[in-house]
């Protein structure tokens, strides 16, 4: 069923309603656990590459830990100094100046061979996560492409995807050194005075608090801003691939106000997290440089006192500058955080969708099937609220041409649904030679069908792959196939679709490369490859959904005697507006408000003058 949420749905943007204490901090609460439950997963990603990991760690230590004997090196230059002219010891000035320049250079070196390893780490868990997500989407029901926008799942797998990467690579190896410099910048602090360390009691604990308290807050407006985001690329993934329709009504300015709508969703939302977390920049920069001016002045009272040289006085201030500095760009990348917090969110959401219903626990392969389908009493709805089919029952026996005809709404395509287990239904069985669906494993029941949709989909390949395309996977039945002999049997399925005449007059025959869905071929020719894909398997029941839909009528009229042939002895169900195409058929199912009305051949369904006779008459006058 389609999405009854359209493009743009309203998200809750704006400023959030008046709260009790409590609720707020409950709701801050359950934030905080979400988000330390989506880093837990997180690291299990990255725990995958423990080499890596170990390997990043040590560099990150090692450069750091060199870096921080600058500061301590260059306090004991400027002790070789000592007041008045000509006191210099140059020999100790050029001592120190040189190890410390030496340390540095190695560092840099290092922080290089980090950034190359924590690059490679997010690229490769990037890769994971995208392989994962996309596993997902092949185990994931019908039910939830019907519900959800193609371009919001598309940017999960795309966008939020690259905001985690982007995350991993620079915003993690930022906290790594974070912890390391601010760790041996106070150790290197406390050994050259306690006195003055007790300032950073006051002032650390501050910018924890700021910093904590705004954290679960500014998280719930980076989620809000990513579903945003995902509904405003299922928006223009839904305008894009309706051009001609949206030109030929003459919709362009309806279009764009309903664009700006969602534009100005998505620009709210990015403005408002955006702005709660730039006050955590500021904020903490204010409350370093304040500490920085505390140490100042109890620093020069120090070395008044004499309890301080001068060299260790300038070393305390360059490591109390790389104490608060780390501190202060962890908060200012707060923000890219905690966006790719909630893009992780948005993808272990999806990853945690329920898959598919598993087949029920020992169920048997589909065997040789001869085709023989019942329907037994069979309800359905997708929602609850609105049931589509009502007690419906039918037989369709082995090798018969069975159409089933109706309004649009009157729930044809929900059969066909039903057969192929896309969904099973409320109420009633539905089985094949005596056999329940339910009870075998989906695999051998989709592969005993071939199927063709009025939505003709072909991917970017050759003619010939297109058409292929299904049968590996289906030899196991009929034994190994040589190339030869499949390439002939895809021509002759051309020819019985009435495809092959068109395909030799492209520039490469059957090896003519299709584009992206195959737009460079008309929707008829389109629909015609469909048909030949669905011919070449070697099955027992074929489903045509509309299929001809695109296909002039003599086509369609040549393609149903073709098929006639080639699924001789064998079940076919056909959906078809046009009653022309169908009137050959061993039995017509007439479908109205989800019942089963009628039911028998053309001649006998005129005769009886009921809903399939006032159909025919309104097409034939």
């Amino acid at each position: 069923m389609p999405s009854e949420r359209g493009p743009g749905a309203a998200l809750g943007i704006g400023p959030p309603g008046i709260r009790s204490p409590n609720s707020a901090e409950m709701e801050d609460g359950r934030s905080r656990a979400k988000v330390l439950k989506t880093v837990y997963r997180l690291w299990r990603y990255l725990a995958q590459r423990r080499f890596r990991i170990v390997t990043a760690l040590f560099l990150t230590i090692l450069s750091n830990t060199l870096a921080l004997l600058g500061p301590f090196l260059s306090g004991k230059a400027i002790d070789a100094i000592e007041p008045g002219k000509g006191l210099v010891v140059f020999e100790r000035v050029f001592w120190y100046c040189g190890w410390m320049g030496f340390f540095y250079l190695v560092s840099a070196i290092l922080n290089y061979l980090l950034s190359v390893q924590m690059i490679s780490l997010s690229q490769e868990t990037a890769k994971q996560m995208r392989k994962d997500v996309f596993d997902k989407l092949m185990e994931l029901p019908v039910s939830f492409f019907d519900s959800r926008q193609t371009g919001d799942i598309l940017s999960r797998i795309s966008y939020d995807i690259d905001t985690i990467n982007t995350s991993l690579a620079n915003d993690l190896l930022q906290i790594c050194t974070t912890a390391v410099t601010v760790a041996g910048s106070l150790v290197m602090m406390l050994s050259i005075s306690p006195v003055l360390g007790v300032v950073f009691l006051v002032t650390v604990p501050l910018a924890g608090m700021f910093i904590r308290r705004n954290t679960a807050r500014i998280n719930r407006y980076f989620r809000i801003r990513s579903a945003k985001l995902g509904a405003l690329n299922g928006f223009v993934e839904e305008i894009v691939s309706g051009q001609k329709t949206i030109k030929a009504y003459r919709r362009e300015k309806v279009t764009i106000s309903r664009f700006d709508a969602c534009n100005e969703e998505a620009v709210v939302s990015y403005y408002e997290a955006d702005y709660y977390s730039s006050s955590l920049g500021p904020m903490v920069n204010f409350i370093n440089n304040l500490s920085l001016a505390l140490v100042s002045v109890l620093g020069a009272i120090l070395y008044l006192l004499g309890y301080l040289t001068l060299g260790n006085m300038s070393s305390f201030v360059l490591y109390s500058r790389k104490f608060s500095g780390p501190i202060n760009e962890a908060a200012n990348i707060l923000s890219e955080i905690q966006s790719a917090a909630a893009a992780a969110d948005r993808v272990f959401m999806l990853l945690d969708e329920p898959p598919e219903k598993p087949d029920a626990e020992g169920a048997p392969e589909l065997g040789a099937v001869e085709g023989d389908v019942k329907l037994a009493g069979v309800s359905f709805g997708y929602r609850r609220d609105k049931p589509i089919l009502k007690d419906i029952s039918l037989r369709a026996p082995p090798g018969s041409l069975i159409a089933i005809v109706g309004q649009t709404g009157a729930g044809k395509t929900t059969i066909i649904n039903l057969l192929m287990r896309f969904y099973d239904p409320w109420s009633g069985t539905i089985s094949i030679d005596g056999c329940s669906i339910e009870g075998v494993t989906r695999k051998s029941l989709r592969l005993a069908f071939a199927m063709v949709l009025q939505e003709s989909w072909l991917f970017q390949g050759t003619v010939y792959e297109n058409i292929a395309y299904g049968f590996e996977g289906r030899e196991g039945s009929a034994g190994p196939i040589a190339a030869g002999d499949l390439k002939e049997k895809v021509i002759a399925a051309a020819k019985a679709a009435q495809a092959h005449n068109f395909i030799m007059q492209l520039p490469k025959g059957y090896d003519t490369v299709l584009s992206e869905d195959g737009i460079n071929i008309s929707q008829g020719q389109k629909q015609l490859l469909t048909i030949a894909r669905a011919m070449l398997l070697d099955v027992r029941m074929l489903i045509l959904d509309e299929a001809t839909s695109n296909v002039d009528t003599r086509t369609e009229i040549r393609i149903q005697e073709a098929m006639r042939t080639l699924m001789k002895d064998k079940t076919c169900f056909v959906i078809a507006h046009r009653l022309s195409t169908i009137q050959n058929a061993d039995s017509i199912l007439v479908m109205e408000d989800g019942k089963l009305v009628e039911q028998g051949t053309h001649e006998s369904l005129l005769t009886l003058n009921g809903v399939y006779a006032g159909l025919y008459a309104s097409q034939f006058g």
